[in-house]
């Protein structure tokens, strides 16, 4: 009984040995062998020849707003989604009002909900921004901060404390943030392009950057989130990184504006974040332009995908489900082909992995065993499905089992 694994995954596939079929056993929270050989577990499953891969990772989710649309309305769906830089900035005014009514209990019941939604499709790890400012207060910090910690161990959560209305627009935000940040949030925030001018946009940066150094914290903001190219805040955020020598621990999410910078100045700022050690986040499902992630990730900077909004004043759907919002980034990402298809899954897996500094994920003996089985043999049937995975494994253990059945009366 003792060569017993604590857990085996029998007959499934492989990301690029769709014609091998091997089983997986996992001791210790860790895979500890793959082999085309019989092994005998505690526990063993039967992958009935699908796809096995490491779970996904969110790595930008608004985990506080989620579910609010009913409270707030549409209006703010509205605008945002146009990509023009006066109505993004409308809409965050419009979406703001919901902090007013914002108390520890319900968001924590949401955040939970989301959390636990996005489990049984897979989600494990999740870079979650939380509003920390003078609207908002600490209510939400506190309620994320809670469920971080009851979900540990089989979600994990890095909480971001976002100063979602600026820094220099809501003086007293900065405070909020340090106090979050003493509590034990993880990440600090900001969103630099939305204050008023570019001298506020560097004071903005600047204190963020360094409160992030003063607590040794990583660092994401939003940067440049509409169709302007006069907008250069991931320009900024870049050069501040360097200069303040906090290099390969910044993210910039959204980013849009990349779209419609003039050609030669976009390959002077890929060749500069590079240098920053960069990464970044895409939204796909929040308006109609993006960042250029197929050139980013041809120079070496890391792109993942987020699901961002879950029902909320900047979008009316999402099911935390990170193979439905790689399947939407499919239909922006141009010509769909098989190696789009894989390199689509990669951001919802490996790159979301570097985006987040994981530095013990991946399928190979002797990674932390974070997995998902799938009911699919290839990533192009999983992202044509998007369908919850047959189990979800989180630090060695199942914690998640779906089963779908359907009849047909003829």
């Amino acid at each position: 009984m003792t060569d017993l694994y604590d857990l085996v995954v029998a007959d499934v596939r492989l990301r690029g040995r769709p014609d091998d079929r091997v089983n997986v056993a996992v001791r210790g929270g860790r895979i500890a062998a793959m082999t085309a050989d019989r092994l005998r577990g505690r526990r063993e499953l039967d992958g009935e020849g699908g796809l096995l891969t490491p779970s996904f990772v969110d790595a930008h989710l608004h985990l506080c707003k989620v579910y609010t649309l009913p409270m707030i309305g549409d209006e703010a769906v509205r605008r945002y989604a146009t990509g023009a830089m006066e109505q993004a900035g409308a809409a965050i005014e419009l979406a703001s009002a919901i902090k007013d009514r914002y108390a520890e209990g319900w968001i924590y019941a949401n955040a939970r909900r989301a959390l636990l939604e996005g489990l049984g499709h897979g989600v494990t790890h999740v870079q979650a921004f939380v509003d920390t400012d003078t609207r908002a207060r600490l209510e939400a910090i506190r309620a994320v901060l809670r469920v971080r910690e009851e979900l540990r161990g089989v979600v994990d959560v890095r909480v971001v404390a976002f100063p979602q209305d600026g820094v220099l627009r809501d003086p007293g935000a900065g405070t909020y943030v340090r106090d979050a940040i003493a509590m034990g949030a993880d990440v600090v925030g900001g969103i630099p392009w939305i204050e008023r001018t570019e001298a506020d946009a560097r004071a903005h940066t600047d204190q963020m950057v360094r409160l992030a150094k003063e607590f040794d914290r990583d660092v994401a903001f939003l940067v440049d989130d509409a169709g302007d190219p006069r907008l250069r805040t991931t320009e900024l955020l870049a050069r501040t990184a360097l200069r303040e020598g906090w290099g390969g621990r910044v993210t910039a999410c959204h980013a849009r504006a990349m779209r419609v910078y003039p050609e030669p100045y976009f390959r002077e700022l890929v060749a500069l974040c590079r240098r920053a050690g960069m990464a970044f986040v895409m939204d796909p499902h929040t308006g109609s332009l993006h960042l250029r992630f197929a050139d980013l990730l041809a120079a070496d900077i890391p792109v993942a995908l987020g699901q961002d909004d879950i029902a909320d004043a900047y979008y009316p759907y999402g099911r935390h489900n990170m193979l439905e919002v790689a399947f939407l980034a499919s239909h922006i990402a141009g010509p769909p082909s098989f190696a789009q298809m894989d390199t689509l899954y990669d951001m919802i897996t490996t790159h979301g992995a570097r985006v987040l500094r994981l530095p013990d994920y991946g399928v190979a003996v002797g990674r932390a065993a974070h997995l998902v089985v799938l009911r699919a043999e290839t990533a192009h049937e999983a992202l044509r499905n998007h369908a919850p995975p047959r189990y979800v494994i989180s630090h060695g253990r199942v914690v998640a089992e779906t089963t779908e059945a359907t009849r047909l009366s003829l």
